[in-house]
């Protein structure tokens, strides 16, 4: 009998041994940290790698817990097809069930739907969750494995997941990875846990007319949220679904299908007038109270504040109102008065690092009808500059301003609240990869941004996805928690937008290199726009808010 080879492998700078064939799953628990929730993922010699894969000999490894962001993505991917197995378990006869649909995030959780014929109760829902536990005490197993893609259609036609087969149909690699739990088998765009021991943390509630899959935050793992769910947002977000649905096109794979048989003019056409139809509700909204002087616009980064500020002061033209257009960041504290945050960094990101209270006196002074003389920020020196810009309100004049902090009312807090008018914008992604796999709402804004900072900033990818986090958390505190205040919201979604885009981001990310710390998330975003056919630029119009990223706009952006 042969000797069992020995391998070496690193945990931070100390070597280890085992013996071969030992998974990295076996050894995750000697490295996990006080205080920390168990691996999730491991990261050998700098690549993810699930911990069913077996341990290699000389390999450098970092165990990814749950706070990670790879480690969190990958118990919601597991957790879903915990929930899908579940839902088919209490479901005495399957054909029953249509369409089990996993749709966007609400709250710190997923809106799903179920077609079909089962009654959507709550007691219902209390014998998933209870199924739920059996298998994640039962710690069942999540065994991936690679078939030919020509099976994989028709195996998804079988199992009358329709969107996947549709997907499917595209594909160029001749295999996919498909992901079975106690004979439940579905594919998952992203990485999965090994078995179902880790999923101790979720909810179900029931919500409208589907439900919500909770859990955990990513910055405690182990601590089930409250159900806050935004409506507004729901809304909105539910509204452009529908929408995308009507059109025949809510999933990729329908979009690629269109691409192919279709004239893709038409549907660019549709989705632009249904954002000018949109845009000219609210100026209506807006002129339909004489009250209405100032219009604040917040968003996140990337949702196309700029863009949607020109268009709104065209549709508010219309109406016979002479929009003027104000930034917030033109009245910065010179850089040297700017906050710092706790790395000591300058904090551009806080309301601190705005001049409030000389922001609230012009505004002030310009709804008396006093003319004001207003600011411009140099970001080269850092420096608050005072050019001759003057500006007076005559009859039938408003001010647009736009800024991350506009739905804050600490911005504008001497400023009469009957003045006031305020709209939220946000890329609020319509399509879902297929029936089970959605688009993260971020995932679009970040590859607007890749796009637009390397052709208008000479910013490379690289350095874009270095920079996210720092992004999403100064969107986390600034703005999202005022996002309900809006009176009016804005999604600024194209449906056809990511296989444009595709075009564009495709060679920045490429342009990672292999060891840098970013390729990872490079990596994936290629994966992921390896599911668009592309869509050329040609016949998008010079005033669409994709042209603030892709560039030959008419705004001057």
């Amino acid at each position: 009998m042969a000797e069992t080879r020995i391998l070496r492998y690193e945990v931070d700078g100390k070597t280890y041994t085992c013996p071969e064939g030992t998974s990295y799953q076996e050894i995750a628990p000697l490295f996990q940290k006080e205080g920390h929730t168990p691996a999730a993922l491991v990261r050998a010699n700098g690549r993810l790698r699930e911990l069913s894969k077996k341990v290699e000999d000389g390999v450098s490894l970092e165990f990814m817990d749950l706070a990670t962001k790879a480690g969190h993505d990958t118990y919601v991917r597991s957790l879903l097809l915990l929930m899908l197995k579940a839902i088919y378990y209490e479901t005495a006869d399957n054909n029953m069930i249509n369409r089990i649909g996993v749709h966007f995030a609400v709250s710190r959780g997923c809106f799903c739907t179920i077609e079909g014929e089962i009654e959507l109760t709550a007691e219902f829902l209390e014998r998933v969750k209870k199924r739920m536990r059996l298998l994640v005490e039962k710690k069942c197993a999540i065994r991936k494995r690679s078939e030919e893609t020509w099976r994989v259609v028709q195996k998804f036609h079988d199992y009358r997941m329709y969107d996947k087969e549709e997907l499917f149909r595209y594909r160029r690699g001749s295999r996919v990875n498909l992901y079975r739990m106690e004979g439940y088998e579905d594919y998952f765009y992203g990485y999965m846990l090994p078995d179902t021991s880790l999923l101790q943390w979720f909810d179900l509630r029931l919500f409208e007319d589907g439900f919500v899959i909770l859990y955990p935050r990513r910055r405690t793992p182990d601590v089930m949220p409250e159900f806050e769910p935004a409506m507004k947002v729901f809304r909105t977000q539910r509204e452009s679904m529908e929408w995308g649905k009507a059109l025949g096109l809510p999933t990729v794979g329908a979009l690629n299908t269109y691409v192919v048989n279709q004239d893709i003019q038409q549907l660019i056409m549709v989705q632009e007038a249904y954002h000018e139809k949109k845009i000219a509700q609210i100026a209506s909204a807006i002129a339909a109270d004489p009250r209405k002087k100032i219009i604040l616009i917040a968003g996140p980064s990337s949702s196309g504040k700029t863009t949607f500020s020109h268009r709104l002061s065209t549709q508010l033209s219309v109406l016979g109102l002479h929009p003027h257009a104000i930034a917030v960041d033109d009245y910065f504290l010179d850089r040297e008065k700017t906050p710092k945050d706790e790395n000591g960094n300058y904090d551009f990101e806080c309301l601190e690092a705005i001049d409030t209270e000389q922001f609230n006196k012009d505004m002030l002074a310009l709804l008396a009808g006093e003319e004001v003389e207003l600011p411009s920020f140099n970001f080269k020196t850092g420096k608050r500059e005072y050019k001759g810009n003057r500006k007076q309100l005559k009859e039938g004049e408003l001010l647009v301003i736009e800024g991350i902090h506009c739905l804050n009312d600490k911005l504008t807090s001497i400023l009469p609240a009957e003045c006031k008018f305020r709209i939220y914008i946000s890329a609020l992604t319509q399509l879902n990869i297929d029936e089970h796999n959605r688009i993260p709402t971020t995932d679009g804004r970040l590859l607007r941004r890749i796009v637009r900072d390397a052709r208008s900033r000479g910013t490379s990818a690289e350095n874009t996805i270095r920079m996210w986090p720092s992004v999403r958390h100064g969107e986390e505190n600034n703005i999202f928690p005022y996002q309900e205040s809006a009176d009016m919201m804005f999604n600024s979604a194209l449906i056809y937008e990511l296989a444009v885009l595709k075009i564009y981001a495709e060679p920045l990310l490429f342009s990672v290199s292999s060891d840098s710390p970013e390729y990872d998330e490079a990596k994936r975003l290629l994966k992921f726009l390896d599911y668009f056919l592309p869509i050329s630029p040609e016949d998008i119009p010079n005033n669409s808010l994709l042209r603030e990223f892709i560039g030959g706009g008419c705004f001057g952006i």
